[in-house]
């Protein structure tokens, strides 16, 4: 259903059983896919592509240009896939082309109100980004990352797969894969979300031994890698930090 207050531009493409509330704005270019739930006051501008079965609340803001001072109108691009909640007032901005003109989220993300994804940001899927999380532009989150209320993350940083940032932190540097970080520190990996998604016992035992030798063992994160590989070697679990590091430009959280 289409509230006769919304405003669709004629050039939007709507899916099936699409429900968009009063006063929300859809602007020409963009792509909404089946079975989404828009509500009152939502803006959709650009060029914007939603999935299926995603979830805009009130106030949210989708696609407008992005806040790069560099930005001069280019036609750059919103992707979305399925299944998302955007909560109240949430905010997400086109790419540049000083990037791949894109910025880019999966499925089945929970973003909660006033969440900020900036332009050029690729974030994956089953992520959880709690009140308030701002991610500065190309910012990469990796799937089932979860970051605390009030976080913030500097510009290019990368946040590893399974990872845990603590409410309130200020990130400036890439989160491993798994790790719990508080600001720049991290503290332990998050052994029980890895529990609750199927990990095995061998799979974390070898997680622990990562862990030691990158954080605990007083090895630089140089002289880490090669015992990681090592580990690497009979855990596909740990490869996945070592792909990371090899990646990593920012340098990772100590």
């Amino acid at each position: 259903m289409i509230s006769p207050l919304a405003f669709v531009h004629e050039d939007a493409r709507i899916g099936n059983n699409v429900s968009i509330g009063p006063w929300s704005y859809i602007d020409a270019g963009v792509e909404i896919g089946d079975d989404t739930d828009i509500a009152s006051h939502v803006v959709i501008k650009g060029r914007t592509r939603i999935g299926k079965g995603n979830r805009f609340f009130q106030f949210t803001s989708i696609g407008e240009e992005n806040q790069d001072k560099k930005y001069a109108g280019e036609p750059t691009e919103t992707i979305i896939g399925d299944n998302n909640i955007f909560r109240e007032c949430v905010t997400v901005h086109r790419g540049t082309t000083q990037d791949e003109g894109k910025t880019i989220i999966g499925s089945n993300n929970l973003f909660m109100a006033y969440v900020h994804i900036a332009h050029d940001c690729v974030v994956g899927s089953n992520i959880i980004l709690a009140n308030y999380v701002g991610l500065a532009g190309h910012v990469h989150v990796e799937d089932w990352a979860i970051a605390g209320a009030m976080s913030g993350y500097h510009q290019f940083c990368r946040v590893g797969a399974h990872s845990f940032t603590a409410a309130g932190s200020i990130v400036l540097k890439d989160i491993p894969p798994y790790v719990m970080a508080r600001h720049n520190e991290p503290f332990g990996m998050n052994y029980e979300g890895l529990k609750r998604r199927g990990f095995d016992k061998s799979a974390i035992q070898a997680l622990r031994k990562a862990y030691k030798a990158l954080y605990r063992d007083g090895l630089t994160t140089e002289e880490a890698v090669p015992v990681l590989s090592e580990l690497g070697q009979d855990s596909p679990e740990v490869q996945v930090i070592v792909d990371y590091l090899a990646k990593s430009t920012r340098g990772i959280v100590r």
